[in-house]
């Protein structure tokens, strides 16, 4: 009798592991976070990810009764076929509600029908092609597009003076889009483009390509370089080959001035004009409240730059599309919820809009100066509500 008692305890508990495994991972909404977390490009998805235990450390990690959990994977780089592999793993091994991150857009571009045959919800939090969110109807981006905040940069500086430019952009889909926007609304205003050159993605020698951009002799060089080391080694080779003194100014989308390396890149970075639209100086609760919530996740050593202030928004929709939809996570249902969103961001008010499931933002135009001892984008003027101009 005492035997069978046992065996029949065994066989309910045993029943109920059964029962009680599925019913765990309803309650638990499962994030793929696909990044850069090695290589020359790794401080991509630390700050990324950064960001989102930002978000986290301020708002918890429970939402609409779920708990949320993250999975990190490593593209090692701009790797289209690691990232589609890690995004099918995800998805049929890790059982995946969203993917998440996409630093780089070769990545991001090869997850995009993944995304759309499992019917997943893929945020991007940085990757700044244009066409990204059209290749899938399952993608939504809260960071930026190069055309976005190039076009404002090209208008300010003709309004400003500057009437020929040489262009250096680096050779891979962002880069190119910065170089059509840039192009375009710098004629259209009224100036010149005296040439340009397309550096390699990969390990660039910035030498040859700024002597090249010196013999032309602008009155300007329009820079997009990606984020991280490669401003550091091109600011050097900027100040060596003599530009400044030549009287050939430099102005660039922000990713030259990154926070994250800003202080790094040292005194040449002074003055130097740039158009992006988050900047750790930015003045406002918001922005303040985040500084203070990524260096309590994160710690102090790192400042915050605007793929963090992405990677937290990217949470906020997240959190915010599942309040809507009482915590289902029907990839329509989030998509529907995603549309046409407003956040109050740390870098200002954003929208997804409803159509192009592409962020909506204002433009800051920045100058580098030194507050307090350290390196920042201080902005000065500003473009609210603005469009990727090719939509």
């Amino acid at each position: 009798m005492k035997l069978r008692h046992t065996l029949g305890a065994l066989v309910t508990a045993a029943a109920f592991a059964l029962t009680a495994t599925p019913a765990f991972a309803q309650n638990t909404v499962k994030l793929g976070l696909i990044a850069e977390f090695s290589g020359p490009f790794a401080e991509y998805g630390q700050q990324i990810h950064g960001g989102m235990k930002a978000y986290m450390k301020q708002h918890g990690d429970t939402v609409a009764g779920k708990k949320i959990e993250i999975i990190q994977k490593d593209t090692t780089g701009p790797s289209p076929d690691i990232a589609k592999r890690l995004a099918g793993d995800l998805i049929t091994r890790d059982k995946v509600d969203f993917l998440v991150g996409f630093g780089l857009t070769p990545n991001a571009l090869a997850v995009a029908p993944v995304a759309t045959q499992a019917k997943k919800p893929m945020i991007v939090m940085n990757a700044a092609t244009s066409i990204i969110t059209t290749k899938s109807p399952y993608i939504a981006r809260v960071s930026m597009t190069l055309p976005q905040v190039t076009e404002p940069l090209a208008q300010w500086a003709f309004k400003n003076g500057i009437k020929k430019v040489y262009t250096v952009i680096s050779d891979y889909g962002p880069g190119l889009d910065a170089e059509a926007a840039f192009t375009k609304a710098f004629k259209a205003a009224g100036g010149e483009i005296v040439g340009g050159v397309r550096v390699p993605l990969q390990n660039p020698e910035f030498a040859p390509f700024v002597q090249r951009a010196k013999d032309a002799k602008p009155e300007a060089v329009f820079l997009f370089l990606p984020a991280g080391e490669q401003g550091i080694a091109f600011m050097k080779t900027y100040k060596e080959r003599g530009l400044a003194e030549a009287g050939i100014k430099l102005i660039a989308t922000g990713d030259i001035t990154d926070d994250g390396v800003l202080d790094a890149m040292g005194d040449p970075t002074l003055g130097l004009t740039t158009s992006f639209h988050y900047s750790a100086a930015h003045d406002s609760a918001e922005n303040k409240a985040f500084l203070k919530a990524y260096a309590d996740a994160n710690g102090t050593q790192k400042r915050p730059n605007f793929m963090a202030a992405a990677g937290y928004d990217g949470m906020a929709a997240i959190y915010e599309s599942l309040k809507k939809t009482k915590g289902s996570v029907d990839a329509d249902a989030i998509m529907g919820a995603l549309k046409g969103m407003k956040i109050m961001s740390p870098r200002g008010p954003i929208t997804i809009d409803a159509e192009t499931r592409d962020v909506v933002q204002t433009i800051y135009i920045r100058k580098v100066e030194r507050v307090n001892g350290g390196l920042y984008n201080v902005e000065f003027d500003k473009i609210a509500d603005v469009k990727d101009p090719g939509k």
